[in-house]
């Protein structure tokens, strides 16, 4: 009997215990945020994951009412600064803030240090926009036409630089030769600012990244713009082609950036942060300077962004296998 009671007694010692500690996490996830909060960009600064974080980086700091204090952890094409992320701390003061390369990496990195769905909670998507391919003005090829042709007679004379592994950038060089039976050197960088350096350097003669990060530089003329990965054409760039333009039917590779906190982080937390991530997204000069960028506003919620997640993990996986992309 007094064995009965002893367990009966701890039992209930325990779950008021877990009651208390309930009510705790519960009382600090509605107080959040009570300090600065760090986003960690798994890329170098000047890439195009580092400019859209900066843009919504004081916007957020006003409906948020705490410091956002951006970290770049380049390398490993993003898997680095998010894995960093996924063994943080679940109090929602360390984000990820990173671009789709996040559903393709599980596909060519074999062991990865992270489980992409199990580990990391979704927050928001935040834009999309298109890869872009650039070259070099000295480049002699001036059309995609031109570069392929080139790629055929000297295989593997023709490199293309791009963030990094399993990036956008990656996926759409790989298609290109893979569809035009040509083959490319894949040069992989810690992020598009020290790829679009050594590009403008004659370094690498071809690029493939994201509008944010190559913009300033087409317009100035130290890159040449020669296409875009999307269906449609960027209303920054109207006079560039499309892939499909350039005689590759049903070419697509859409970029995003989006928010993920590490698993297990309140429910409340996320839904704190998503909401402040889609009002700021609404402001007319967060979607001007988004647009200006050839990024679209696209905030989403936290389930949405999981489904989207879910659906690209298979998706890429079909096609780095089909055009046999490893991690190199």
């Amino acid at each position: 009997m007094r064995k009965n009671n002893l367990i009966v007694a701890v039992t209930s010692i325990i779950i008021a215990f877990i009651g208390s500690l309930g009510l705790v996490q519960a009382t600090q996830a509605q107080s959040w945020p009570t300090k600065p909060i760090k986003f960690i960009v798994p890329y170098p600064p000047g890439g195009g994951t580092d400019v859209i974080a900066r843009i919504i980086q004081e916007p957020l700091r006003q409906a948020l009412g705490q410091q956002i204090i951006i970290d770049n952890r380049g390398g490993a094409g993003g898997s680095i600064g998010t894995d960093i992320v996924a063994k943080s701390p679940a109090d929602g003061y360390t984000v990820l803030f990173t671009l789709s390369s996040h559903t393709i990496n599980p596909s060519i990195y074999p062991k990865l240090a992270f489980d992409t769905e199990k580990d990391l909670a979704p927050v928001s998507l935040v834009a999309s926009l298109p890869q872009i391919l650039v070259a070099n003005p000295d480049f002699p090829a001036k059309t995609v036409k031109e570069v392929v042709q080139m790629a055929k007679v000297k295989p593997d004379a023709v490199a293309y630089a791009s963030v990094g592994n399993g990036s956008p950038g990656h996926l759409a060089g790989a298609m290109m030769a893979s569809s035009a039976g040509a083959t490319m050197m894949h040069i992989p960088y810690r992020g598009g600012g020290p790829a679009i350096t050594d590009v403008i350097a004659g370094q690498v003669p071809l690029l493939w990244v994201s509008i944010p990060a190559a913009a300033s530089y087409v317009k100035t003329g130290k890159l040449r713009a020669l296409a875009v990965s999307t269906l449609k054409r960027s209303p920054v760039f109207p006079d560039v082609p499309t892939m499909a333009e350039s005689g590759f039917k049903d070419f697509e590779v859409d970029s995003w950036y989006a928010m993920f906190v590490p698993a297990g982080t309140p429910q409340l937390i996320i839904d704190v942060l998503y909401k402040a991530t889609v009002k700021v997204l609404d402001e007319p000069s967060v979607k001007e300077k988004l647009l200006v960028q050839g990024a679209e506003a696209v905030g989403s919620t936290p389930a949405q962004l999981g489904a989207t997640v879910k659906s690209e993990l298979v998706k890429w996986k079909k096609i780095t296998k089909d055009a046999n992309i490893k991690a190199e």
